[in-house]
C-alpha cells in the first residue's frame, strides 16, 4: 500500500496524468469542432469533391495527409482540392486544427 500510495503522490505521476488529461482533451476538441469546419451542400453522394482551406499554405505534410482521404488535384494559394473524398470520412478530413474549413468544389 504504501508503494501505491507514494506512486499516486508522486511529481511525475502528477504530470504524466497532467499530460495525458491536456492530450484527450485536446483530441476532444478537435472531435467536436471538426463537423463546425463542414459548410456549404455537399451532393448526396457516396464520395464528394472538397476544397480544404487552411490558415496558411500547405506544405507537404499536409498533401500527404489529404491524400489518406482522397485524391488531391490541386492547390490555390491556402487551399487545397481533394476529390473523391467519402461521405463518412468528412469528419476525419476536416478534424485537424490546421483544417480552417471544408467546402464542396463549385
Amino acid at each position: 500500500m504504501s508503494i501505491a500510495r507514494d506512486v499516486l503522490r508522486s511529481r511525475k505521476t502528477h504530470a504524466v496524468l497532467a499530460t495525458a488529461a491536456l492530450y484527450l482533451g485536446f483530441q476532444a476538441w478537435e472531435i467536436a469542432a471538426a463537423p463546425g469546419k463542414i459548410t456549404g451542400e455537399l451532393p448526396q453522394r457516396r464520395r464528394v469533391d472538397v476544397v480544404v482551406t487552411l490558415p496558411f499554405a500547405p506544405e507537404r505534410f499536409h498533401i500527404t495527409r489529404f491524400q489518406e482521404f482522397g485524391r488531391v488535384s490541386g492547390t490555390n494559394g491556402n487551399a487545397v482540392e481533394v476529390r473523391g473524398v467519402l461521405r463518412s470520412d468528412m469528419e476525419k478530413l476536416a478534424r485537424p486544427y490546421w483544417v480552417k474549413r471544408v467546402e464542396p468544389v463549385t
